[in-house]
């Protein structure tokens, strides 16, 4: 009886042990799944419900990113003259030759616009700029909707030819986004100090070049601007090679003769023979006008009348609109006019038409290289600078030994014979390429108007 007793113990124990196993399986699969949900509970809980608390960290989160935005100074007195403007960001040029820019938003800004802080006008030091995202603005800042063209110059916008050569950068890139990218507004600085002013011309160029008119951002509001979306050119045209300043002109050129209802069927000459020659004296008044206009323009048209079709027209640019002179220089061969702003006008002329400068005594002396200025804007835009003539003689300057301060302004004398022969030269060589071009000779013809401005 005991060995049986003992055997069914020994039954009992192994029964036991061969159960043991898939018991402990058993608990271990119990505690996982206990575990699992009490890990994924609370997730479950937040997807079905919102979150306390959820809007204010979101609001913090925006104003960590607001305050990231940090104002530094527009004119950076460290940097060279093309940088110290915006001089923490580096502007590119693209496609290459075109003059460097900054845009924004864009990925080199992160997707951030550029806001301004710009309320002084006399020093540039005391505005400044910063990059925000959009849906985390400075405090206190405006919003300003649609593009805006920024522009920082050495010179300045009031004057039509420095005004022209802070335009042709914009007209560029205007007319490369296929004359999408019209401008809501205007920011003009000098030295990184506002302006608030652009020419009467340059603002009709402007408006003309881009379709849209001219609006000047004065920064009197409080608290920062922050544009939409922004171009800025801080240099001029500095970097654009001279196939793109011709692109720019001959765009421009199309557009303002289509802002002023100038067309080929329009232009003198065009109903049948364009062969003839048209000669346009541009006079000044005051600084740096002729003494005696009347003498000037006979001697002119005098050699004028030895050229088949020749005519002369004489005008003073204070007296016509902006349209007046692109109607004007828009049917001119030939443009004689003393060293000035209203040179700038040439722009209007078809390409290879002929120029023809004067300066009164001391500018070939003492000016340096800046009365050079209407020679390279003739081979920026493809015109024929013809030469120059300086005023020679002249009475000395009373207890003024610099010539230039003395002369600079006075008005210019004339030389008949000196002007008789040099007419007579440009005038023929002018006729002749017309002629040339009239009969479909392209080989050094006048560049006929293009009937449609191209926007790429």
């Amino acid at each position: 009886m005991a060995k049986i007793a003992t055997n069914t113990n020994h039954v009992i124990v192994k029964s036991a042990l061969c159960l043991l196993p898939p018991l402990l399986l058993t608990v271990a699969f119990y505690l996982h799944f206990q575990t699992q949900l009490s890990i994924f509970s609370p997730v479950c809980r937040c997807a079905s419900q919102p979150a306390a608390g959820a809007g204010a960290v979101e609001d913090h989160v925006v104003d960590r990113l607001r305050a990231s935005a940090t104002f530094l100074p527009l004119k950076d007195t460290r940097q060279g003259a093309e940088t110290w403007f915006l001089s923490t960001l580096n502007a590119t040029a693209e496609p290459e030759g075109e003059a460097r820019n900054l845009v924004f938003p864009s990925p080199a800004s992160a997707g951030r616009l550029l806001c301004l802080a710009a309320p002084s006008r006399h020093d540039g030091a005391r505005n400044a700029y910063a990059l925000a995202w959009r849906d985390a603005l400075p405090r206190g800042a405006a919003l300003l909707p649609g593009l805006a063209f920024v522009s920082e110059t050495a010179y300045d916008h009031t004057n039509i030819w420095h005004g022209l050569t802070s335009l042709v950068p914009f007209a560029s890139w205007h007319a490369r986004s296929g004359c999408r990218a019209r401008p809501a507004r205007w920011a003009l600085f000098h030295h990184g100090e506002v302006r608030t002013e652009m020419s009467g011309w340059l603002a009709a160029l402007a408006e003309a070049a881009t379709g849209a008119a001219v609006a000047i951002e004065t920064f009197d509001a409080p608290g920062p601007a922050c544009f939409e979306e922004a171009a800025v050119f801080r240099a001029n045209v500095a970097g654009m090679n001279k196939e793109r300043i011709l692109r720019a002109a001959d765009f421009m050129r199309c557009r303002a003769r289509a802002y002023c209802g100038v067309n080929a069927s329009s232009k003198p000459g065009s109903g049948g023979d364009d062969s003839g020659l048209r000669v346009t004296l541009l006079f000044r008044t005051g600084a740096r006008a002729f003494k005696d206009e009347a003498a000037v323009t006979r001697v002119f048209q005098k050699e004028c009348r030895r050229v088949a079709g020749c005519d002369v027209a004489a005008a003073h640019a204070n007296n016509l609109t902006f349209c007046d002179q692109v109607r004007l220089l828009s049917s001119t061969d030939v443009l004689i006019s003393a060293h000035g702003a209203q040179m700038t006008n040439m722009l209007f002329m078809d390409r290879n038409s002929s120029v023809m400068e004067f300066y009164p005594l001391g500018w070939e002396q003492r000016a340096g290289g800046g009365q050079y200025v209407f020679q390279w804007m003739a081979d920026w835009t493809g015109m024929r600078h013809e030469g120059s003539w300086w005023e020679p003689v002249g009475e000395p300057c009373p207890d003024n030994p610099d010539i230039l301060d003395c002369w600079k302004d006075r008005q210019i004398g004339h030389n008949e014979t000196y002007f008789a022969v040099w007419a007579a030269r440009v005038f023929a060589a002018a006729r002749e390429r017309k002629r040339g071009n009239a009969v479909g000779d392209p080989a050094g013809g006048r560049s006929r108007e293009a009937t449609v401005c191209r926007c790429s």
